[in-house]
């Protein structure tokens, strides 16, 4: 559904997208994860066409940003970090208007409203006036305008910012339930935000793509072993010993008793699945066995290691002398 390839954008001598190169497919929700000032905020500009890319291509739904971008537009969207409100308008009006301008056709108007309306939790808003919504009411009201004319994509940029973990929580709900009928694009510098709703995840840095995966695979290829949290009741040093002593194990720690149970953390192989030995041991020496599970790297220690890889492999180009080039978003 979506597809670029060697994306640039330039603002006079500041590269703020650097040739990136990604995908998304029917239904997904992509999470595009990077610091202010990465360039998420550009590129989806280019893709929902605000702005023309300096170089390389991108194409939704089937068509080309450049040559077609009023299909693209027909197809997407998009919902910026300000939703762009009318104060004066009250809720069901102002998406009718929005409706019309999008070119759903009169006889599908009233439905499509009542539709979008329900979807995004807005009966009881429906008649209040848009300059009185709280800021949660004011991102449904933007999601409900982005689906207004039932796009085939939709492009989110930092949908939670500026909201309570109520309103969070509640607008992640509406986002994963938009899922599959709509290919999602979600900008966000909140790990946490792209790790609760989105499939796979796009880390962008310096206006350079890091990485694309999911978080899973991200995890194994960075960590190169799988970590298993294991909990016993038994004396630590001969459960210890126990667990050492099983093939494919690489190495057992203290993982910190949180209730004065013994708790390891323990490196297994690559490609080793030891859990059920794992279990035998402790189970054979005596103990019971509280708790068992693998373990991965947060998306926050993913993103640091990552991020922090390409500054040490890629100095900034285009930086007066001393200064380190300003990205622009």
């Amino acid at each position: 559904m979506i597809q670029v390839e060697g994306l640039s954008k330039r603002y006079g001598r500041t590269l703020a997208v650097d040739n990136i190169t990604f995908g998304a497919g029917r239904g997904e929700i992509l999470g595009f994860l990077g610091p202010n000032g990465a360039g998420k905020t550009t590129t989806m500009r280019v893709l929902t066409c605000f702005l023309p890319p300096t170089s390389g291509t991108a194409r939704v739904a089937g068509y080309d940003v450049l040559a077609q971008p009023l299909e693209v537009k027909r197809r997407t969207g998009y919902l910026p970090e300000l939703p762009p409100l009318y104060p004066e308008m009250r809720v069901a009006e102002y998406l009718a208007f929005v409706g019309r301008i999008k070119g759903v056709v009169k006889q599908k108007l009233a439905a499509r409203v009542s539709d979008v309306i329900e979807k995004c939790a807005l009966k009881e808003v429906r008649t209040t006036l848009l300059g009185r919504l709280s800021r949660g009411y004011r991102q449904r009201v933007g999601l409900a305008q982005a689906i207004i004319h039932e796009p085939q994509i939709l492009v989110l940029d930092e949908p939670t910012a500026g909201l309570d973990p109520k309103q969070i929580i509640e607008t992640r709900g509406l986002i994963k339930g938009l899922g599959g009928d709509h290919t999602i694009i979600l900008s966000s510098h909140i790990l946490s935000e792209v790790q609760a709703t989105c499939q796979r995840v796009i880390i962008i840095n310096a206006g350079r793509l890091v990485a694309v995966d999911t978080p899973e695979n991200l995890t194994a290829r960075l960590q190169g072993h799988a970590t298993v949290y294991l909990q016993a009741e038994g004396p630590a040093e001969q459960v210890r010993e126990k667990l050492e002593r099983v093939a494919g194990v690489v190495a057992v720690k203290p993982h910190g008793p949180p209730d004065g149970r013994p708790a390891f953390e323990i490196e297994v192989a690559k490609g080793r699945d030891v859990r059920a030995e794992l279990a035998r041991a402790v189970v054979h020496g005596g103990w019971p066995l509280l708790e068992l599970r693998t373990m991965g790297l947060s998306l926050e220690e993913i993103f640091l290691q990552l991020t922090r890889e390409e500054q040490e492999a890629s100095p900034v180009e285009d930086a007066p002398k001393g200064k380190q080039k300003e990205a622009v978003q």
